[in-house]
């Protein structure tokens, strides 16, 4: 590594790379053994400095695909050359999986961010084309020499987000860089430099030549860091949220002096941090809780947390007096929710739950701050299904009140709320309710075929169970009868 690096930042690095140095240092004597340069290169590299676990190991080299297709071939359990287009292969042995590509020095065609495809023949080279300084280095292997021309370890350590070449040509290059910008403010809590602001904003228009897919998948991780809200608000400052999710900057309503309400743009913001917060330990590492009904991060929980007041905007009307309402805004946040997600992508059981969530989280105020029946109890776990625990946490994460008095009344509602719940899921299987007759048993009673009128009455019995708790097969029975007779 580079002798110019503080002593305590090599001892850490070292330590941080111990368990993979023989592995490392296998596949460094082995290409050099051919011929060839090999190193470490970009995220994983970033990572080891910052104490953080990567989960790739990405390596550059100077050899041909072929060449380097040879090479782990003799060193793997298995190899693969589906990016070979792009002069990538890839290996596997034990437990430890590797990517090496070979140098690269692309061109991008402008229309697409697809690249032309050029391979290069130094490292150098192949650096100065990555997205930001601090994935612009590298460790040449077997000797673990730092090699940073881009200054990305300054940058690390102040915390600053800069490209190697001018970010206008960097993002003309890619515009899906300026997605992983925001993601890095995000994941790495680094700060964009000024003249990266600026290039984003003046290009962001441009991320519409990028895949809706792979827009997506840059959003998930975002979604997905410790800090997404800081990720968020550089894509709405820079406008890329316009051509991402158009419906987040649409929050950000003009507030008239006389109609007073909420900032929703902040309060959606708020409403998420205040969810992942409510969020469990992790499902793996050494505070891992695998029986949290939430653990962290959930993308369900926290695209609904954003996305929960959408429907503001369209439903925002002016009241006599000095008032707003946003009546049904849930009902057309739910359906605004449905169709963004479907334009970006998401898979469908991902985009029904988000969805789902933004139609159920007002239901909790629904009821008033009143005694709750068993039958509302029913209903409101019935109508939730499994969502039930994301919906407990994004209904308290929406209280953003300044008032202690209101808010504290409204924890303790929902307080109460919960601990009904559990009172009646224990007595009455809440997470099973079904009518107290089975649809062969309804057919029997009324002589009927299935069919749609078999569905109109096991309906009738469901609101039966839900408004009225067991009542036993005898009595359902005869209030089938009962609401037969009446429908005949």
């Amino acid at each position: 590594m580079s002798p110019d690096l503080p002593p305590e930042i090599l001892r850490a690095a070292v330590a941080h790379l111990a368990p993979t140095v023989p592995l490392l240092t296998d596949l460094g004597e082995r290409f050099a053994k051919g011929g060839h340069d090999l190193a470490l290169v970009g995220g994983p590299v970033r990572d080891t400095f910052l104490g953080r676990t990567s989960g790739d190991l990405d390596f550059t080299t100077s050899a041909s695909p072929e060449q380097t297709e040879a090479i782990l071939a003799d060193w793997g359990d298995a190899h693969w050359d589906m990016g070979r287009e792009f002069g990538t292969i890839g290996a596997r042995k034990g437990s430890d999986t590797v990517e090496v590509t070979t140098y690269r020095a692309d061109a991008y065609d402008g229309v697409t961010r697809k690249p032309v495809v050029a391979f290069g023949d130094n490292l150098e080279d192949d650096l100065v084309r990555r997205d930001f300084t601090v994935n612009a280095m590298a460790l040449r292997l077997p000797d673990l020499e730092l090699v940073d021309p881009h200054g990305g370890m300054l940058d690390l350590a102040a915390g600053r987000l800069r490209t190697p070449s001018t970010p206008e040509v960097s993002f003309s290059d890619d515009p899906l860089r300026m997605m992983r910008a925001a993601r890095f403010v995000a994941q790495l809590g680094v700060v964009p430099a000024p003249e990266v602001l600026e290039a984003m904003t003046a290009a962001a228009g441009t991320l519409e030549i990028v895949s809706a897919e792979r827009v997506r998948d840059e959003l998930v991780k975002l979604l997905l860091a410790d800090d997404p809200v800081a990720g968020l608000r550089v894509l709405v400052d820079t406008g890329l949220a316009e051509q991402v999710l158009p419906e987040l900057p649409a929050l950000r309503l003009e507030i008239d002096e006389h109609h007073r309400h909420k900032d929703v743009y902040e309060h959606s913001l708020t409403v998420l941090q205040q969810a992942i917060d409510l969020e469990g330990p992790p499902l793996s590492g050494p505070d891992a809780d695998p029986d949290h009904p939430v653990p962290a991060p959930d993308l369900v929980l926290r695209l609904a947390a954003l996305l929960h007041d959408i429907g503001k905007p369209r439903t925002r009307r002016f009241e006599a007096g000095g008032g707003v309402s946003f009546h049904h805004h849930d009902v057309v946040g739910a359906k605004l929710t449905a169709k963004r997600m479907k334009a970006l992508r998401f898979d469908k059981d991902t985009t029904k739950a988000v969805a789902r969530l933004v139609e159920l989280h007002l239901r909790f105020h629904g009821y008033g701050e009143g005694q709750w029946t068993d039958s509302a109890v029913r209903r409101y776990v019935t109508d939730a299904g499994p969502l039930l625990e994301r919906l407990h946490r994004l209904t308290r994460a929406d209280c953003t009140t300044r008032n202690q008095r209101k808010a504290t009344r409204l924890r303790r509602a929902y307080d109460d709320l919960e601990e009904r719940i559990a009172v009646l899921r224990e007595q009455e299987e809440l997470d099973k309710v079904r009518p107290e007759l089975d649809g062969n048993q309804i057919a029997a009673v009324l002589g009927i075929e299935p069919g749609p009128v078999l569905g109109e009455a096991y309906r009738y019995l469901l609101q039966v169970r839900l408004d009225e708790g067991p009542i036993g097969a005898e009595a359902a029975q005869e209030r089938l009868r009962q609401w037969w007779a009446q429908r005949s």
